[in-house]
C-alpha cells in the first residue's frame, strides 16, 4: 500500500466519523464519505460538521444509504479503496428500545451490505465501530475482550454484536483483515445533541432543568473523540493478524453527579437536578481495560476528563450558533 491511502468512511458526516475525515483529509489520504443524513438529529449539524472539505481534490461526499446495496454500487462506480472504517449506524440505546427493526435493518443489514462491497471490491480492511453496550451488565470489571459471556440488553446492543460475528464470518471466508473497535462513550466537539454532556450543557445554558436517572451513581468511561481518533487510525494501519475485537476506552470510571459537577465547573452554571428512575437499556457501569489495545495499537488515550469537557465547552462556545440542539431531542 502505497503511503496515500484510498479511504470509504461511512457515516463520516457524524459526530466520530467526521472527527476522522478531518484527520485523514490532513494526511493527504482520498477520502469518500457515505452519509444518509438521517433526521435522528438535525441532518444540517452533520452538514457543517464536512462542509470544510467540500470542494477539495481529496474529498467526495455521497449521500446514499448502506441499506441500499444498488444505490451504493451506482454511486461508486469503479471503486478502489484501500480501507473501509465502517462507522454508520442507528445509534442510541433508548430509542432501539423503541424502534428494533430499523436498528436491525441498519445495523446489521446495512453492515452485511458494506461487507458484500468488501468481498466484491477486494478491500482487504475493514474497521467497524462497535460499542462497550455489547457487555450488558457485566460485574468483571474493567470490561476485557477476552470475556465471552456477552449479555447484551438492548436491540442496539444486540446488533453490534451480531456485526462483530458477521465480521469474522467474511474475515474467514474471504481474508478481509477486520478489526472491530469497541467504542466507550465518546465526548467531545461535535457531540450528537442527545448524548448527556451536550444535552445537559445546553439546557444548563438555557437555565432548564437536567434529568437524573436514577440516583446520579451510574459511572462511564468517557472517552476524548481525539483519543478515539487516534485509535481509528491505528487500527486502519493495523497488519498483524486477520480478525479483531479491540475495546477503544478510557480506563477511567466518572459518575453522572462527578460529570455533571465538571460541567457546572467548566461551564460556569449551576444545574436544576430533575430526579428521573432509571431507564430500560442503561447499565450502571462501564469501564474498559485497554491493554489489549495499548499492546496491539499503541494506544494510549491522554486526555482526562477535565481536559476533554474544557475542549468541549470551547467548541459549544464558538460554534453555538451552528450547533443550536432540536427541542425534540429534550425529550430523549
Amino acid at each position: 500500500m502505497s503511503n496515500r491511502r484510498s479511504v470509504l468512511v461511512t457515516g463520516g458526516a457524524g459526530f466520530i466519523g467526521s472527527h476522522l475525515v478531518d484527520r485523514l483529509v490532513e494526511l493527504g489520504d482520498d477520502v469518500t464519505v457515505i452519509d444518509n443524513f438521517d433526521p435522528f438529529y438535525d441532518p444540517g449539524i452533520k452538514r457543517e460538521n464536512v462542509a470544510p472539505h467540500l470542494g477539495k481534490p481529496n474529498f467526495k461526499l455521497l449521500e446514499t444509504d448502506i441499506r441500499d446495496i444498488d444505490g451504493l454500487k451506482r454511486a461508486l462506480s469503479s471503486p478502489r479503496f484501500d480501507v473501509i472504517c465502517h462507522l454508520a449506524a442507528r445509534a442510541g440505546v433508548r430509542p432501539s428500545i423503541q424502534d428494533p427493526i430499523s436498528y436491525q435493518e441498519v445495523n446489521l443489514g446495512g453492515t452485511q451490505n458494506i461487507l458484500e462491497l468488501a468481498k466484491e471490491w477486494k478491500v482487504p480492511q475493514f474497521v467497524f465501530a462497535s460499542s462497550s453496550s455489547v457487555y450488558g451488565v457485566n460485574p468483571n470489571v474493567p470490561w476485557c475482550e477476552d470475556d465471552h459471556v456477552l449479555l447484551p440488553i438492548s436491540p442496539y446492543a444486540s446488533t453490534k454484536v451480531s456485526g462483530e460475528l458477521l465480521g469474522h464470518v467474511y474475515s474467514h471466508l474471504y481474508g478481509i483483515r477486520f478489526i472491530s473497535l469497541r467504542f466507550f462513550t465518546v465526548y467531545g466537539p461535535r457531540q450528537r445533541p442527545d448524548l448527556a454532556i451536550n444535552k445537559f450543557a445546553q439546557l444548563m445554558k438555557e437555565g432548564k432543568p437536567i434529568p437524573i436517572y436514577g440516583d446520579g451513581r451510574t459511572r462511564r468511561d468517557y472517552t476524548f473523540v481525539g483519543d478515539i481518533v487516534k485509535g481509528l487510525l491505528a487500527a486502519m494501519a493495523y497488519r498483524a493478524t486477520n480478525y479483531e475485537i479491540i475495546n477503544l476506552g478510557n480506563n477511567q470510571t466518572v459518575s453522572l453527579n462527578e460529570m455533571v459537577e465538571v460541567l457546572e465547573e467548566i461551564l460556569k452554571r449551576k444545574a436544576i437536578r430533575e430526579k428521573k428512575s432509571l431507564q430500560q437499556g442503561d447499565v450502571p457501569q462501564t469501564w474498559a481495560s485497554i491493554e489489549k489495545a495499548g499492546r496491539l495499537l499503541n494506544y494510549h488515550p491522554n486526555t482526562n476528563f477535565q481536559k476533554g469537557i474544557s475542549l468541549f465547552a470551547e467548541w459549544l462556545k464558538k460554534d453555538m450558533p451552528k450547533y443550536l440542539i432540536h427541542r425534540e431531542s429534550l425529550s430523549f
